[in-house]
């Protein structure tokens, strides 16, 4: 993108300053990295934390937050961190963005409109606040991520949506029981193409029960990845040997929701799957292999195991990689995850018979 780094609210994710984690946050600066290594991700750009850290002091928010905030204590039943939550973000969501910040948002979505070659592209509006994947502190699923924004104005809403998601109810919970400052975890937001999915999913360089390095686990589904991070479907399971890429299991699941685009609603939502699609198989061997040929290199990448969701995207041809669009760090071999998924073992340890360990 055609994005000066210098810029203090948009960087671009191929350039060099995309890797500065107190710019970008972690997920982001991740994915930045991925690219200039070589991998496959998609083109766009980040909505930097001094950009959340200007909109809320030149809006008054910053004060209205604090006052929000200052009598919420872990004492506090639910109801109140409701209630909190949903006076800050109804004032995010009725706050403009100030005049000039709204004008430099709209030339960067220009911009990656015209370097993909497309008007009014669709996007993922994905948040990365700061901390989020601290070894001792998950915000895993707590945030917000939106699919298939399309236009400046969409846009804009989303990112101000995404910065608001730093004051859910479960947010400020978790970092109320934690202990952790309100202010010390802004959130920067991405802006990047909505890579057309014929499938998608996640892989692990580990299996994520047992930790057995010398396996790579794929799970995926029909369209788009949402329906399989959170939860609501139940994707296709498949273990290959990490050395030779060979397929050792392949388990065809009974899908019945799938996250697709709605271009009339300008959104990714789910719907029933088709009947046709539920009981299919979703990966040949050689996208299986494209898969975890990809998780093996990012965990060669970074020297640790690793979780990665995937896109298979659509037009692909046989031998193409395929696109990444998050990785996170496994620590220990079965001790789970810094930043993990929504995932949940024992569905998945119910769904497969297998223990947990």
């Amino acid at each position: 993108m055609t994005v000066a780094d210098a810029d203090p609210w948009i960087v671009a994710l191929a350039g060099p300053c995309a890797q500065d984690v107190a710019r970008v946050g972690p997920k982001l600066a991740r994915l930045a990295d991925l690219g200039r290594a070589g991998f496959q991700v998609p083109t766009g750009y980040a909505v930097t934390v001094e950009a959340y850290r200007d909109f809320v002091r030149e809006t008054g928010l910053e004060r209205a937050i604090a006052a929000e905030l200052a009598g919420i204590d872990d004492d506090a039943d639910p109801e109140a961190f409701d209630a909190v939550a949903s006076r800050i973000r109804a004032r995010f969501a009725s706050q403009p963005l100030p005049a000039a910040m709204r004008a430099r948002f709209e030339q960067a979505y220009d911009a990656l409109c015209f370097e993909v070659r497309e008007v009014d592209k669709p996007v993922a509006v994905r948040s990365s606040a700061v901390g989020e994947d601290a070894a001792d502190h998950s915000f895993a699923g707590q945030y917000e991520t939106y699919l298939g924004v399309s236009g400046v104005d969409a846009v804009n809403d989303c990112i101000r949506l995404a910065w608001s998601s730093l004051f859910s109810a479960r947010a400020i919970g978790y970092r109320v029981r934690s202990g952790l400052g309100h202010d010390g975890m802004p959130m920067a937001v991405g802006v990047l193409e909505l890579v057309r999915a014929r499938a998608a999913g996640v892989a692990f360089s580990v299996h994520p029960l047992t930790g057995r390095r010398d396996r790579v686990v794929v799970e995926g589904s029909w369209g788009y990845g949402e329906a399989v991070v959170g939860g609501v479907v139940v994707p296709d399971h498949a273990e290959l040997d990490k050395d030779g890429l060979d397929l050792l299991e392949y388990r065809i699941a009974e899908k019945t929701v799938v996250s697709v685009m709605d271009y009339r609603g300008g959104a990714v939502v789910e719907r029933p799957m088709p009947a046709a699609f539920a009981r299919a198989r979703v990966l040949d061997d050689d996208e299986l292999a494209a898969i975890a040929r990809s998780t093996v290199a990012v965990e060669a990448h970074y020297g640790h195991p690793v979780d990665v969701e995937w896109v298979l995207q659509r037009g692909r041809r046989e031998g193409d990689t395929i696109v990444l669009v998050q990785a996170r760090p496994v620590t220990a071999a079965g001790q789970g995850f810094t930043d993990p998924p929504r995932w949940d073992p024992v569905r998945y340890a119910l769904r497969y018979g297998a223990r947990l360990p």
